[in-house]
């Protein structure tokens, strides 16, 4: 049995029935499978499946934390929540920070299971191993933030911790997310939908337990290791500073700042939505998640404009990107207003953002017009339209209606021709970045289980060409210089394998991927395994911590075979393919995916021409029962 990190209770929720019951957390579920990511994974795998609708009392919403949430561990802070996705129908998971996850942990609960459809709105209250369905009518059509402010005082207790949707969940929005903080976001995948259809408007969380520890004295070393490391770390002070906002100026140097519906990477008003000019003009303090020392959210307030004397948290740079560049957009106090509004309605500012971009390039191509749109001007850069058009998506009105469904379905319902200018992938909006300016984001765009996505591979050491020594000691000089350099497509199928599997035990400890596992890369394989045995007390070697990380990412892509998958859905919108950058060091560059796919499926030990697993694969993963399902749907290369 373990000594620490598990609380070892599953709480399991059937809002049908209004039940509530408990699971343990065996030993075995825990060395295979850590917790968070591969919680999710592999409790949905089996308890969801091809006859599993997305919106459907039958479909799961699991919450999931690891072993070191609630720990000293540096920013054991987030949080794994996952379901068949609406936006997809295929696995879905998102991650989010702030003081959930380790609350969660205080109240006695390493997951969170949830299935049915309850008949009125209801919110879940947790306190120190209880738990209460209540009802939410009164909360319900409110925003998150309203949401929020409610429950605390209702609950009299400002320390609690409450993970919410909005009215876009409520209305089903396909890309509308769960918001805890007021501004931590588990957004893409449209898990906020699930929660909708279900009528879970929140979950309130408050707990006063320990999280014990095994071996304590020697988890303190490590500790104390690490963040003389962390705070080294110019690539840390930075972050703490401005926040993943800092990367505009960088991204949109290196051609990598997807602009206009990523026709361009480079956006020739970068700085004005720059993290150094928030930080001039809005910064007003900072915080952090639950045991980072890098603080990495700056609180802004806005000073002049319709919105003045407006407070919230500090614009990711996935959003100023997908509000800014991708919309021709330099009005900081305008992204930073719609930022604000996306997470009060639960939205998702990428899939918002790229939905809006997609339909702005409609209307420069003439394939939509006002005809089409309900009077609104979809012309490059305008704020009116993007404003009413959030609004539209989140009650699901208007032209917002078919907004709402994502750009994939919304190019199948407005007319033939606009599907080459959604740019997704299996379904969900392409994020910030643009594989023609790193190759390595092309293939993790491409193979992502949960769509188009940067961070279920995070393949981030060729990024800025800065991490070379941090190549040379994970991969070996063997790799070099090819591996480093991010207009090179050799190696970076081996380079995204390696990477997925580390962000999967990442994302299963929960730590976050920016304060030294993956981004900058400061800390591998040893000190996450020492750290998980430290904790647990259960042993695993290095080589097993590794194991269980490829088990992970392998039962996620099964998932999705089952679902019907194969190689021809780990593809790229044409535009990567075959139209070359038209601008900046990237200029001429296209994405040779085909190289680099075979690459990735010869690493990952699957098959090249259906890039299916083969069964002694699954068989050496311990994931039998798999094998012998997909052996009976003949998706058995």
């Amino acid at each position: 049995m373990f000594k620490g990190g598990y609380t070892g209770s599953i709480l399991r929720v059937n809002l049908s029935t209004l039940k509530i019951s408990e699971d343990s957390v065996t030993v075995e579920l825990a060395r295979n499978f850590i917790g968070g990511m591969g919680f999710c994974m592999r409790l949905l795998y089996c308890e969801t499946g091809p006859q599993t609708k997305p919106l459907s009392p039958e479909n799961k919403l699991v919450f999931a934390v690891g072993p070191l949430n609630g720990t000293i561990f540096p920013s054991a802070s987030r949080y794994v929540v996952a379901a068949k996705s609406p936006a997809t129908g295929l696995i879905g998971y998102a991650n989010s920070g702030g003081f959930f996850a380790s609350e969660l942990k205080f109240a006695g609960y390493d997951a969170i299971v949830i299935s049915g459809r309850a008949k009125q709105p209801v919110y879940l209250w947790i306190n120190d191993g209880y738990a209460e369905i209540r009802k939410a009518d009164h909360i319900w059509g409110k925003d998150t933030w309203k949401t929020e402010d409610i429950l605390r005082k209702e609950l009299r207790d400002p320390k609690t911790r409450i993970a919410c949707i909005g009215q876009a969940g409520e209305n089903l929005v396909s890309y509308s997310g769960i918001i805890s903080e007021k501004s931590r976001a588990a957004a893409r995948c449209g898990l906020g939908a699930v929660a909708g259809y279900k009528k879970l408007k929140a979950i309130a969380v408050r707990g006063s337990k320990k999280v014990d520890v095994a071996t304590p004295d020697r988890f303190k070393e490590l500790v104390s290791e690490l963040l003389r490391k962390l705070i080294k770390s110019s690539s840390i002070v930075t972050k703490r500073k401005y926040g993943t906002a800092a990367l505009v100026n960088i991204m949109n140097e290196i051609g990598r700042f997807p602009t206009y519906n990523h026709q361009k990477g480079v956006y020739p008003k970068a700085e004005k939505i720059s993290a150094e000019a928030i930080v001039e003009k809005y910064k007003i303090g900072q915080c952090g998640c639950y045991g980072c020392i890098v603080n990495c959210n700056n609180l802004l307030k806005l000073k002049s404009g319709p919105h003045a004397g407006l407070s919230g948290d500090q614009p990711e740079y996935e959003t100023l990107c997908g509000l800014g560049s991708q919309l021709g957009i330099d009005d900081l106090d305008f992204i930073i207003y719609c930022n604000w509004l996306c997470d009060q309605y639960g939205l998702d500012t990428i899939s918002t953002g790229a939905t809006i971009a997609f339909a702005m390039e409609l209307w420069e191509k003439g394939i939509i017009d006002e005809e089409d749109t309900g009077g609104l001007n979809f012309v490059w850069g305008n704020k009116e339209t993007v404003e009413k058009t959030i609004h539209l998506i989140a009650k699901r009105e208007g032209f917002g209606k078919i907004l709402s469904e994502g750009v994939k379905k919304a190019a199948e319902k407005i007319r033939k021709g606009s599907g080459r200018y959604a740019m997704h992938v299996k379904g969900l909006e392409i994020p910030g970045q643009d594989g023609r300016a790193q190759k390595s984001m092309g293939i993790a765009h491409a193979t992502a289980s949960r769509g188009a996505d940067h961070l279920t591979h995070c393949t981030m050491l060729d990024e800025s060409g800065i991490f070379e020594n941090a190549i040379k000691d994970r991969f070996g000089e063997k790799y070099l210089p090819e591996m480093a350099n991010r207009l090179e497509s050799k190696y970076k199928g081996i380079m995204a394998k390696e990477c997925e599997t580390a962000t999967a035990v990442v994302n299963s400890l929960v730590t976050c991927i920016g304060a030294g596992s993956m981004s900058p890369p400061i800390y591998y394989w040893r000190e996450i395994t020492d750290a998980y045995r430290l904790v647990t007390g259960i042993e695993l070697t290095i080589e097993e911590m590794r194991k269980a990380g490829e088990r992970i990412a392998v039962i996620r892509r099964a998932y999705n075979i089952r679902e019907g998958l194969d190689r021809s859905d780990d593809t790229l919108p044409k535009r990567f393919l075959e139209e070359p950058a038209p601008e900046g060091p990237c200029k001429g560059q296209i994405v040779e995916l085909n190289e680099m796919l075979k690459e990735y499926y010869e690493a990952w030990g699957y098959d090249n021409k259906t890039g299916w697993i083969p069964k002694a694969r699954l068989v050496e993963f311990g994931l039998e029962d798999v094998m012998q399902e997909l052996e009976s749907l003949g998706r058995i290369p």
